[in-house]
């Protein structure tokens, strides 16, 4: 195992030095990170400001800000952003899920990703089933991006107990085509497997504006080899008796406890194809702007070819049973060697009007729809070459699964014709289904579609009314106070023939935030607000028995009930800031999906925590221009406690570090515009080990299963050779640390990318 000595701490101590000798410098007259930045257009540009921009800490990521970042998914643009971590294993991963401050990458349901107002979060499922739908929007659409912090505004729910991330996307404003072609290559060598992976996107749009009349329409094709997601191992057992299967290839080696363990296979590369089309349809009347946008995925994916080290005396492949190597006695079986595909095809709709009612008042309705057309995971229970193979597998198969939502917002920035006054109010309803099956392959493939016994599925709803006042008290204070009023339902609850009993609740969380600008160069926030975060259909409701694992969800869980603090110091440079945030969570009956292998498979469970405090600092250092106008820097830090400090439950738990959560974590993100035509650049990304289970045990460093800390060198550099053409070269995880997030992080990947503009 490899495991480099080189900590991204060290960096700030250069950054550091560079931030506090601006400190000193002038502010100019710009906005921080908008010094020769070209004016870009979005979808709805022109609405005022929302009262979330005021009261919640934020980052925010222009076209500028993009050029040194190797995204190849729309989830890599906002790999760098403070306090934020994006679990993408490998290019074209269906499951990079997110986590922001306190909310760990496996609390899905804490963080809000939206595409021009339509929901990309996918609030279902959670763990690594509940990913954004990042592939429903394409990285090269985007306009820019928003990182909102915690659930300090009305408008936002307990799901942004972390944060929210706001994407916009591109106007139209003449008749533009676009095609990029890109290639990538990563080189993987652990434990048995050592094989070079290709990958390659196409990606062509296409956009125009006739009058008011805006249209968009794109297609993208992503094709990408990785590297193995699963190591298979077994613990050895008691001396041998002489009646096993001598062996060899076996590989000795630590699981994430540091128990001695042998690895004798890995789940093979998983080969994934995925084609995106989207339409945007805009129109501009007047004060009015409406947009409606269609998108449709088509995604494919096969883990079909397992690796077996493992080899009998005569050379033959050995799939199950006692065997023994060197004198060590495990056992295999034959599902350790499955192969698997999936089909996965979704549809969603969205519409978005905005405007102004009267010469004061702002309004904006949000529409969604999305369903998962078919889904299916189709499993062996066993390898085709294994003697033991047979027909029968399980498939897994959702069906009536997807969500609506609705949102009004209405905004006056002179509330009853007064300046120092502004009011944000509206109302939201969002309703989720979720149903899964599980059949025999064999009668599923005859259509017969029998149906197993762990068959589960079930509804929630929440609708909301929410209002927001804002208070500018003088030149130099400002004040927000903020209600949101929540309604949650779960219905149609089942387990195979079991119901379960309708539910409903209902919770108000206050939200303050208090400001101050003694002058044009320092700002200081504190902001305070309570939030509820309730249960998802698959924590309540999905139950059920796969080929590697077993899912046991909670019909009785609690909605999770969070404090939440946070203070900004903030200080104005030339062409940037420096800010220092201070937060402080509490949150009790927190919802935690527990996962643990027992035999080779995994057992997942929802264990209420009664209460984890998460407290930290953040600094955030971003600077334009520098170097004569050459050189932008993005640079930030955190530090993370998170502990659990009351657990009635298993006492012992209490004082122990929530799961997921590396103490430190770090992002630098470097531009260097050699002229106008040539930029060079790249990044690093680190952060500390963290625990994977809530006892802590699993301390073991480099090893499958384990929360590694990790520090990945990225380089990128761009060429214009005119207006129509660009060619980009980038290199991912320079240094090929061989990391683990649970599963493998990617090894040192190339990329080659050409565009074409008329």
């Amino acid at each position: 195992m490899r495991k480099l000595d080189f900590h991204f701490p060290r960096i700030t101590f250069l950054c550091v030095g560079a931030l506090l000798n601006t400190l000193s410098l002038p502010i100019l007259a710009t906005q921080p990170g908008q010094a020769n930045i070209e004016e870009i257009q979005v979808w709805g540009q022109g609405a005022p400001v929302k009262q979330t921009d005021f009261n919640s800490p934020s980052s925010l990521l222009t076209q500028e800000d993009l050029v040194s970042i190797n995204a190849a998914t729309t989830e890599d643009l906002v790999n760098y952003e403070p306090s934020l971590v994006i679990r993408r294993r490998f290019i074209g991963d269906a499951n990079g899920t997110i986590g922001i401050r306190g909310s760990n990458m496996f609390q899905t349901s804490r963080s809000m990703v939206f595409a021009d107002g339509v929901p990309l979060h996918y609030f279902l499922q959670t763990r690594w089933s509940g990913a954004p739908r990042w592939s429903l929007v394409s990285a090269d659409e985007i306009a820019q991006i928003k990182v909102i912090y915690g659930p300090y505004s009305a408008e936002h729910s307990g799901n942004a107990m972390g944060g929210a991330v706001n994407i916009e996307t591109l106007i139209p404003e003449k008749r533009r085509f676009h095609a990029e072609g890109s290639v990538f290559n990563q080189g993987y060598d652990e434990l048995g497997f050592d094989k070079n992976l290709n990958g390659f996107k196409g990606f062509m749009s296409y956009g125009d504006k006739f009058g008011d009349f805006s249209l968009y329409a794109s297609y993208n094709h992503l094709e990408n080899n990785s590297q193995p997601q699963t190591f298979r191992y077994s613990q050895m057992t008691k001396p041998a008796q002489g009646s096993e299967t001598q062996v060899s290839g076996a590989i000795l080696d630590e699981d994430r406890y540091g128990n001695s363990v042998l690895y004798f296979a890995d789940s093979g590369s998983v080969d994934t194809t995925t084609d995106h089309f989207k339409l945007k349809l805009g129109y501009e009347l007047e004060d009015w702007f409406t947009l409606f946008n269609i998108a449709y995925e088509k995604r494919k994916s096969a883990t079909d070819s397992p690796g077996n080290y493992l080899k009998s005396n005569t050379g033959d492949p050995v799939w199950n049973g006692k065997v023994v190597q060197d004198g060590n006695v495990f056992d295999i079986s034959s599902r350790n060697f499955t192969i698997s595909d999936d089909d996965r095809q979704s549809l969603l709709l969205g519409g978005r009007l905005q405007g102004s009612l009267t010469e004061n008042w702002w309004m904006e309705l949000s529409l969604s729809y999305f369903e998962i057309l078919e889904d299916e995971t189709r499993s062996s229970k066993a390898h085709p070459e294994d003697p033991a193979y047979t027909a029968e597998g399980q498939v897994t198969d959702y069906e009536d699964t997807g969500w609506e939502t609705a949102e009004l917002r209405l905004q006056n920035d002179r509330f009853f014709g007064n300046e120092t006054l502004s009011l944000l109010t509206g109302i939201r309803h969002e309703h989720y289904s979720l149903e899964i099956n599980n059949y025999n392959s064999a009668d599923y493939q005859s259509g017969v579609k029998t149906a197993l016994t762990n068959s589960s599925g079930g509804e929630t709803m929440i609708s909301a009314v929410f209002t927001q006042l804002g208070w500018q008290i003088t030149d130099n204070w400002d004040s927000a106070f903020g209600v949101r009023y929540e309604r949650w339902e779960s219905n149609d609850g089942f387990y195979g023939n079991i119901d379960h009993i309708d539910r409903s609740e209902s919770r108000t969380s206050p939200k303050f935030s208090l400001g101050f600008n003694p002058s044009e160069h320092w700002t200081f926030r504190y902001s305070l607000a309570k939030a509820y975060r309730f249960p998802i259909v698959e924590e309540l409701f999905q139950n059920e028995r796969t080929t590697n694992g077993t899912s046991l969800a909670n019909a009785n869980l609690e909605p999770e009930d969070g404090l939440h603090q946070n203070l900004s110091i903030e200080r104005r440079i030339e062409n940037g800031y420096v800010r220092l945030n201070f937060f402080h969570e509490n949150i009790d009956d927190v919802i935690f999906a527990q996962s643990t292998i027992v035999d080779n498979r995994s057992l997942n469970t929802f264990i209420p925590i009664d209460t984890v405090k998460t407290q930290g600092v953040e600094l955030i250092y971003n600077q334009f221009n520098l170097m004569s106008g050459h050189l932008d820097i993005r640079f930030n830090i955190t530090y993370t406690d998170s502990e659990i400090t009351k657990n009635s439950a298993n006492l012992n738990l209490e004082g122990k570090t929530f799961p997921r959560m590396p103490e430190w974590r770090g992002n630098l993100l470097l531009t260097y515009h050699i002229n106008d035509r040539w930029d060079i650049g790249g990044g690093a990304r680190y952060a500390s080990d963290s625990y994977d289970d809530l006892e802590n045990r699993d301390k073991a460093d480099n090893v499958f299963g384990a929360q590694d800390s990790y520090t990945f060198i990225n380089l990128k550099t761009s060429y214009r050779f005119n207006d129509n053409y660009r060619l980009s070269l980038g290199i991912d995880n320079l240094t090929d640390e061989i990391a683990f997030v649970a599963h493998p992080w990617p090894g040192r990947t190339f990329f080659l990318e050409g565009t074409v503009d008329f």
